[in-house]
């Protein structure tokens, strides 16, 4: 498995904690965790694969550093990069645009010819839409630390499992 970014806010507990289960799940020491609110462009593109956490902040947004860092990349292409995401929601709270974050990004990745995985079941989960929707499908793990805390670790593993087989 070459090596993999998994580009995360260093601020956010909830989800640094969910990135050292993904690195844990992989079993891998060929991930490098890089702050996604310190990045460019160069740093950005010198990977292959990506894990990129995209939380979901207030009416279905991105969260800042993503919108304050996406039109540095808007340019590039991303053909031959693989990018799996994850990224925290409330389906209670916001069910109008449940985990959108994630979608948001997969629309802009394959837009620019990168190749999206990891797609995940939208069974279990309560919500009214979503951005991050594709057929019946996530695409990627959604999760929800709101109301559903005790399914993630179960969640994530089953998650970095899938995400191992595409990485190459």
């Amino acid at each position: 498995m070459k090596n993999i970014g998994l580009f995360y806010s260093f601020n956010s507990i909830k989800t640094k904690q969910q990135a050292q289960k993904i690195i844990k799940g992989l079993g891998n020491g060929n991930i490098e965790e890089v702050n996604v609110e310190d990045i460019g462009n160069e740093e950005f593109m010198k990977f292959t694969n990506y894990i990129l956490a995209v939380p979901t902040w207030f009416d279905g947004e991105l969260p800042n550093y993503w919108d304050e860092f996406l039109p540095s990349i808007e340019e590039e292409s991303l053909k031959g990069k693989t990018f799996a995401l994850y990224g925290g929601g409330d389906q209670k709270g916001y069910p109008e645009n449940f985990v959108d974050g994630i979608g948001i990004m997969a629309d802009f990745i394959e837009k620019r010819g990168g190749k999206v995985v990891g797609f995940t079941s939208i069974e279990g989960y309560e919500f009214e839409s979503s951005k991050a929707l594709r057929g019946n499908q996530f695409v990627g793990l959604a999760l929800d630390i709101e109301n559903q805390a005790a399914l993630t670790d179960e969640r994530i593993l089953n998650w970095t499992k899938m995400i191992a087989k595409e990485f190459n």
